[in-house]
């Protein structure tokens, strides 16, 4: 998967970030957050327009994945019966999102501590929560692009 460049910015800023002063990261919190804030929505949007390029039987058992009991805000249309390929291959991918999302909120809920706290050691490990939850969105991203060379293939299979 390409680098977004924006991404690997708030990457190496919390990389440097790491090794910032009380004072420093008082100076620099907005621009931390500005940064992650950033990388955040670029992934989301990535994401988004992987998933809209998948088949209909995918973005419905992605769909059926994700509302997990409940009534789907956004119901797919799709007639056809979901291959069990089709399902495997949305749980893993809800499964790698669910990953993402966790570890992105871990990293804001620590940020948001160190804040209030005004600890150092809090925003360095908020830090390394949030380059750890761009990976897993990252990954997460590359497993949902999976699914638009399934559909390629499957398309012209």
């Amino acid at each position: 998967m390409p680098a977004i460049k924006e991404v690997e910015a708030a990457k190496a800023l919390m990389h440097e970030a790491v090794n910032w002063s009380v004072m420093r990261w008082l100076a620099e919190k907005k621009r931390v957050r500005k940064a992650a804030d950033r990388a955040n929505e670029l992934l989301d949007e990535l994401n988004r327009q992987i998933k809209s390029s998948w088949s209909a039987e995918l973005k419905a058992a992605y769909a059926e994945v994700s509302a997990n009991g409940k009534k789907s805000a956004a119901p797919v249309a799709y007639s056809g019966t979901i291959s069990e390929e089709a399902k495997i291959f949305a749980k893993q991918v809800k499964q790698a999102d669910d990953e993402a999302y966790c570890a992105r909120m871990d990293a804001e809920d620590t940020f948001d501590l160190a804040e209030k706290r005004l600890s150092t050691s809090m925003a360095r490990e908020g830090s390394r929560k949030a380059i750890d939850s761009w990976v897993l969105h990252e990954k997460a991203i590359a497993k949902a692009r999976a699914g638009v060379e399934a559909t390629r293939t499957a398309s012209e299979g």
